[in-house]
């Protein structure tokens, strides 16, 4: 169980990070809603991966921490926001901008110019 969380754990990182370096807006934003996903189950897997027991010291020979699951569910509730503040961010750079490259550069392609047949709707 231990390994599969842990390959889970680095797959939604290396996705995260992966996307993250994209140019693209809509990629970065799933790119740091994966990344926090993986930090997410990695602060839950400090808790100890077991079932059954109790979240108690002293009541049982083995418990479980119940700080990380807090962290957690803070850490979903500000994920969440900062999701929709980088969409709604995102949003208006687009439409500031007409471009959704995340450093700011436009691709440098030849504008064709209208001759003056053309321009004169001829």
């Amino acid at each position: 169980m231990e390994l599969m969380f842990a390959l889970v754990i680095g797959t939604l990182t290396a996705t995260g990070v992966y996307l993250l370096l994209r140019a693209r807006t809509f990629p970065v934003v799933v790119g740091l809603t994966l990344l926090s996903y993986g930090v997410n189950l990695f602060l839950f897997s400090t808790g100890r991966l077991v079932t059954g027991q109790q979240p108690i010291i002293g009541s049982a020979e083995h418990y479980t921490d119940p700080l990380p699951q807090a962290l957690v569910l803070t850490a979903i509730v500000i994920g969440f926001a900062m999701t929709a503040f980088v969409v709604v961010l995102s949003l208006r750079s687009l439409a500031d901008h007409d471009d959704d490259h995340v450093d700011g550069r436009r691709d440098e392609r030849p504008v064709r110019q209208l001759d003056e047949t053309e321009a004169n709707g001829q």
